[in-house]
């Protein structure tokens, strides 16, 4: 089995994105995979991987789990469930630890008859928040692919403390409260029993230790905010909207933790002359009436530059041609897409004498040839150059 993306990645938003974001993401993209609306062989396993995902982090519950367990927690490894019932969703959904919170008041986590608390260690090491940037992207940036060097803010621990929050010449304490674990414990006598929770300690503010003289440059923060710059590699065939994801260019990591990632979302300028619909592209080619009725050899512009392109006798406006190759790559493949040439034939103006004078000679000679059902097209140019 294939391994499962993502779900913000398949959606194309940052993790910290809102509610607003994910459902704008959601319905674009389930616009354009529609198995309705496009028949692509792949469109319809898109859909139901964009409607996984949306269902998932639509939903404030399943989202925090996604994001604590990632895909075990909808994939029944948690009693069975996933998200849905079973494990610690009995009792109406609400979990033993909302049971507690309702007869004792919550706050820090619960932590059951003088067992451990499920409040996570705040000197653990934590990962780093995840980043979003906007990237503009010309028309032919998107097609061919490009490089481009990037910069933003990120934070990162202090340079001067190192993350510490203390000013490198000041003595560094373990706090007395929690001992230098970062939480203390909360106790409750209630009558079932003393029930016993933790909480970030209030002194040390979860850091284990304390100073007597917090940084001057981060102002005992631990960390500041950097101009980071990265180099981004855009692949050929991205689309208006798609993101990629740099792993590690996001905000660092606390306590040593690892980075968060960086997403960088594509915004592509429409072209002047072409208009794109994934590896398809597609060009309105205008043709003047003797071309189109005697056929003719044109040069039609593509991504790829110029082509000679034979147009049949007799072509009727609307009529198209599919230029093998011509459109734009497929995205992580190595093939392109087709160019659709439709035609438009253009009615002349301002005719001269002898323009004029040639047109009614040939509605003239025309007339009493043309099918029955042609006849009206013919009338309507003889009565115009009456």
């Amino acid at each position: 089995m294939a391994e499962k993306r993502d779900y913000y990645e398949v959606l194309g938003v940052a993790k910290t994105a809102t509610k607003d974001e994910i459902k704008k993401a959601y319905r674009k993209l389930s616009k354009k995979y529609h198995p309705d609306i496009n028949k692509e062989a792949d469109a319809e396993e898109k859909f139901k991987e964009i409607s996984d995902a949306y269902e998932v982090l639509s939903d404030d519950q399943k989202r925090a789990a996604y994001d604590q367990y990632g895909h075990a927690a909808t994939d029944g490894g948690f009693g069975g469930g996933g998200f849905g019932g079973g494990g610690y969703q009995s009792y109406g959904g609400g979990g033993f630890e909302d049971i507690f919170e309702q007869f004792f008041g919550g706050g820090g986590g619960f932590g059951g008859f003088g067992g451990s608390s499920r409040t996570a260690n705040p000197n653990a090491p934590q990962q780093g928040d995840d980043l979003q940037y906007n990237m503009d992207l010309a028309f032919e940036e998107a097609i061919f692919g490009t490089s481009k060097t990037i910069s933003y803010r990120r934070e990162v621990d202090c340079k001067v403390c190192g993350g510490s929050g203390a000013e490198p010449s000041t003595a560094v304490h373990t706090c007395a409260t929690c001992s230098g674990t970062g939480v203390e414990k909360v106790y409750q006598q209630t009558p079932l029993g003393r029930v016993v929770s933790q909480t970030v300690c209030h002194t040390c503010n979860g850091k284990g230790k304390t100073f007597d003289q917090a940084c001057n440059h981060c102002h005992g923060a631990g960390r500041e905010t950097e101009t980071h710059e990265v180099k981004v590699n855009v692949p050929a065939g991205v689309e208006d909207g798609q993101s990629m994801r740099l792993n590690g260019q996001g905000n660092e990591g606390k306590n040593k933790g690892p980075a968060g990632h960086l997403y960088v979302v594509f915004r592509v300028k429409r072209s002047e002359i072409f208009e794109r619909n994934g590896a398809e592209i597609k060009y309105e080619l205008p043709i003047n009436f003797a071309q189109a009725a005697l056929g003719d050899e044109v040069e039609v512009p593509t991504v790829h530059g110029k082509v000679t392109m034979k147009v049949p006798a007799g072509t009727q406006t609307g009529t198209s041609f599919r230029l093998k190759g011509k459109g734009a790559p497929k995205l992580n493949g190595n093939t392109n897409g087709d160019q659709t040439v439709t035609v438009r034939v253009v009615t002349p103006k301002n005719l001269n004498d002898e323009q004029k004078a040639s047109l009614r000679a040939f509605a003239r000679a025309s007339h009493a040839e043309v099918s029955e059902e042609d006849k009206g097209f013919f009338d309507k140019l003889k009565d115009a150059f009456s």
